[in-house]
């Protein structure tokens, strides 16, 4: 009896030792608690109201107002109704231009499920996810095809998609020039830092002003130009294109310095070792670029295109400022629709847009991680 009692009272500090043990090891995850779940309230919260107003009809009433549940009514106008040409653009006949983005896309998806299929690594997860991925490739290149055929006419959807394409593939680029540039051994490349990064300082709605003005081919700084070159009865405000790529290099103007500065910050942190080794070795700048600097600095290169990207997605201040979406709806982005539609008290529209930009940039910043960001990282580990 006497030894039952010693091991109940040698047992019970053991027990209390074990409960501080387990303590001190999730104090980290207990004392972070607090702020993950208002967090979260925050981001939940607004994600339900908007999706059950995506559901819903609003409108005005003596006294406040009245939501009515319609379903997917919203979803059904803008993909197949009346809003069909607001959100997907107004259908053509495909040319061979639009027959061959649907070709490229189609041997793009191919060759991804050949190489999941004989990766090894074949899951239900990732297949549902490849299967929403490529279905959805297919249903843009298609629907690309058919906005730029004849009598087509670019949606919301396609103008967001060649913000994000195009500006963040021309922001990459000259960042990257301008990284490599800065990088080497030249005079004055400290003033030239400060004076690329001071872009990024500058509000999208002053840059937006900015560029109205410079673009203005009858007042504006470059009015003597544009009269040379014949240009100075034309409205660049009223042709799509000319608007959309005025846009474009708006935005792109005050987003390279984001990419110019962690692409050199990338630059000057690799070995430099082995780049003094290569040009002893007679290696020429090209393939010391090729074979040291790209796969030192790829997956710091392919994160900061994605966080690039995740703000394309939402531009708003630059169509809205520069043509207020205009020629028509030439220059309008989903972010903007979506304000739009809200503008005019649709909130049941303007909800349903921002949860198809939701599911697009969703879809798109996803597999560029899986497929970009993810393979790179593992094979600089």
């Amino acid at each position: 009896m006497a030894l039952t009692s010693t091991a109940g009272l040698a047992a019970a500090p053991a027990e209390r030792e074990s409960i501080q043990d387990w303590l001190d090891r999730q104090a980290g995850r207990l004392f972070i608690m607090p702020a993950v779940v208002l967090i979260l309230g925050f981001s939940i919260f607004p994600l339900i109201a908007s999706a059950y107003l995506a559901l819903s009809r609003f409108k005005l009433a003596p006294g406040g107002y009245t939501l009515t549940f319609i379903g997917t009514l919203n979803f059904r106008k803008m993909l197949t109704g009346s809003q069909q040409f607001h959100l997907l653009g107004t259908f053509g006949t495909i040319t061979l231009l639009g027959w061959a983005i649907i070709a490229g896309t189609a041997v793009l998806v191919a060759w991804g499920t050949l190489r999941y299929l004989r990766s090894g690594q074949v899951g239900i997860v990732g297949s549902i996810g490849r299967l929403i991925t490529f279905a959805t490739a297919l249903a843009l290149a298609v629907m690309f095809a058919l906005d730029l055929g004849e009598g087509g006419q670019l949606g919301t959807i396609a103008t967001t998609l060649f913000y994000v394409v195009g500006g963040v593939t021309l922001q990459f680029v000259i960042g990257l020039g301008l990284a490599l540039i800065c990088a080497k051994p030249i005079r004055g490349r400290s003033f030239f830092r400060v004076l690329f990064f001071v872009p990024l300082m500058v509000t999208p709605v002053g840059i937006a002003y900015t560029f109205r003005m410079l673009a203005d081919t009858a007042v504006g700084p470059f009015a003597p130009l544009w009269r040379w070159l014949g240009y100075a009865q034309t409205s660049w405000s009223a042709d799509a294109w000319t608007a959309r790529f005025v846009v474009l290099i708006g935005d792109s103007w005050q987003w390279i310095p984001f990419i110019f500065i962690v692409l050199l910050a990338a630059i000057e942190s690799q070995p430099r070792d082995e780049v003094e080794a290569a040009q002893l070795d007679g290696a020429s700048g090209w393939q010391i670029f090729r074979d040291i600097t790209w796969p030192s600095i790829a997956p710091v290169a392919a994160t900061v295109v994605l966080i690039r990207a995740i703000e394309a997605f939402k531009i708003i201040d630059l169509p809205n400022v520069l043509t207020n979406g205009g020629p028509g709806i030439a220059t309008e982005s989903l972010t903007l629709h979506a304000f739009i539609e809200w503008r005019a008290l649709n909130l049941g529209g303007s909800a349903a847009v921002a949860y198809m930009l939701l599911f697009l940039s969703t879809i798109a910043c996803v597999s560029f991680f899986n497929f970009v960001v993810k393979p790179m990282r593992g094979a600089r580990a």
